[in-house]
């Protein structure tokens, strides 16, 4: 069902391995939403030092329709797992959200780790080399 977000990922199994996790415990809605949106992307950062990246991505639309693509970055797989997860879903709720606020909460940041929580992803308490 996720197969196509997970394309990049064929090279980097690890993170392949953790994006599904986080995919398929998303709530079916929000499952449903990215799958019926053409939109909805995600990505690995293929950044190199020197040369920079190559990301595509789907052009801006009309008032309120913009690109909903969420760019990885490669060190997800190495990091620990409770904080790549929480990345992970991190990213998923902006694009679910469209960058915009979650209920009373307007701040875009805490908005999608309000919806990242509520999902079963929260920011990881003290981990090395991560401030909370």
């Amino acid at each position: 069902m996720f197969s196509v977000y997970l394309q990049d990922f064929q090279q980097c199994k690890p993170l392949e391995r953790r994006v599904l996790h986080v995919l398929e415990r998303l709530p079916k809605e929000v499952q449903q939403d990215f799958l019926d949106d053409a939109r909805f992307t995600v990505s690995l950062d293929n950044y190199v030092p020197g040369e920079g990246s190559t990301v595509f991505m789907a052009a801006p639309g009309g008032t309120g329709v913009s690109s909903r693509s969420v760019v990885l970055k490669p060190r997800l797989s190495e990091c620990d797992e409770a904080f790549s997860h929480y990345v992970i879903a991190h990213e998923f709720a902006h694009a679910y959200l469209r960058n915009g606020p979650w209920g009373d909460i307007s701040n875009t940041e805490d908005a999608a780790n309000a919806l990242a929580a509520s999902w079963g992803f929260p920011l990881p308490g003290k981990l090395p080399g991560i401030s909370a």
